[in-house]
């Protein structure tokens, strides 16, 4: 896999699942967490400290870079645990570690260990980038900027020569897919107030994505708010403006959702990588963004709006509190076998049914994200159109599968 020349595109990994599928769908970088120092420690937590060195070995075996989160609220008690995780992801490889605590910073400069600057750190002028220069080489900027904000940042890094401690010029990282924050860059203290679970320590239980009632103290009056989800807002998308965002002068970007499934990150990430290449060869088109919309409406999300980059006010709220993706998918069953002279994979159904001519993922650690269509399948060496919970089923598959793998159906979503 080649280097990108345009901007670098980091995707979210949570999962081995994610990270491989991340890979397949043509990351240049991933970012992930361990351990409960990270802002999805709530909603994942499948790596450790003894998983780093694979997830390196991973990353880098296919000229991936990636990043350790260590962007939380830190607390007097946690700065062992943050040394201890700096220097195993030193010794391991890691390329880079996301900070937005000074402490963190200090420890990290100590160990001389590449830092970049977390959004929660809420950089939003040009000063501020440069005292991070101090510390780092990349900042990743407030969301709530406009994109001519950003272009200023950038330009003013060029004209006043501000480089980072590798000597480098500063880099500049934004968002451009996923989930958005009612608060600042994430500063929320909704749920540490209402449920004792602090967001800012990773742990948020979102409760600005349910409805509530307004209640008038005076008079006890109660106002249901019509359709609308005050505090949720919907999920940010820029693959229609994606040329501006490069144009701005951001040299990484990122896309939300550590604590999405498969298919979201693999989905996401596979269109953005090819409007990044399509505009990078100069055929970017109205067309093109159509269908790839499409693509990201099928996955997670919560309707989509600009953010804040185009010069908006938020107002885009949603009207539900939960996804409004076009295809739902439905767990059927695990991997038995993979026969590897007939390429044909077999599946045990645990749940549901399953018809000729389903559209259908398997997901898998190793096997990352696959997608194809039950063109004709088998049990009990029969040719059959339908199977059923409880029996197992074959099918051609040219891709080899894994035990540890699951089979999925995908339905539209009327």
């Amino acid at each position: 896999m080649e280097n990108h020349k345009t901007v670098e595109l980091m995707a979210p990994a949570g999962s081995f699942e994610t990270l491989t599928a991340a890979i397949q769908a043509g990351a240049d970088s991933v970012y992930f967490g361990v351990e409960q120092l990270n802002m999805r420690a709530k909603s994942t937590n499948t790596f450790t400290l003894e998983n780093l060195s694979k997830v390196v070995k991973q990353c880098h075996k296919n000229n991936v870079k990636c990043y350790l989160t260590l962007n939380t609220v830190m607390y007097d008690h946690d700065i062992n645990l943050v040394r201890k995780i700096l220097l195993e992801a030193q010794k391991n490889g890691v390329d880079a570690v996301i900070a937005s605590d000074i402490a963190v910073m200090q420890v990290a400069k100590e160990l001389n260990y590449p830092i970049h600057i977390s959004t929660q750190a809420n950089v939003s002028n040009i000063e501020t980038v440069a005292f991070y220069a101090l510390f780092s080489d990349v900042v990743v900027l407030a969301r709530e900027l406009s994109l001519m904000q950003v272009k200023a940042i950038s330009k003013e890094i060029k004209r006043r020569d501000i480089r980072g401690v590798s000597g480098d010029l500063m880099r500049l990282e934004i968002f451009c897919h996923g989930a958005l924050c009612m608060a600042i860059s994430g500063k929320c203290h909704l749920s540490l107030h209402a449920n004792f679970s602090s967001a800012n320590r990773g742990a948020c239980i979102q409760n600005c994505r349910k409805k509530y009632i307004v209640k008038e103290v005076e008079s006890d009056a109660e106002f249901e708010v019509d359709n609308e989800y005050i505090m949720s807002a919907k999920d940010l998308c820029t693959i229609n403006f994606l040329d501006k965002i490069i144009d701005s002068g951001t040299e990484i970007i990122k896309i939300e959702g550590r604590g999405r499934s498969i298919d979201y990150v693999y989905t996401t990430v596979k269109c953005y990588r090819e409007a990044i290449d399509s505009i990078e060869r100069g055929d970017y088109t109205q067309e093109k963004v159509e269908a790839w919309m499409k693509q990201l409406e099928t996955v997670f999300n919560r309707g989509f709006w600009d953010g804040y980059y185009l010069g908006k006010k938020m107002g885009e709220w949603s009207d539900s509190d939960g996804s409004k993706a076009t295809k739902r998918k439905v767990f059927l069953g695990k991997g038995v076998k993979y026969y590897d002279e007939q390429k044909v994979a077999e599946f045990k159904l645990e749940a549901q049914h399953i018809n000729v001519g389903d559209e259908v993922f398997i997901s898998g650690p190793t096997t990352g994200y696959l997608t194809l269509s039950i063109d004709a399948m088998r049990v009990d060496n029969l040719s059959v159109e339908k199977a059923s919970r409880g029996e197992s089923i074959t099918f051609e598959c040219k891709t080899k599968i894994r035990p540890s793998d699951k089979l999925y159906k995908l339905i539209s979503v009327q």
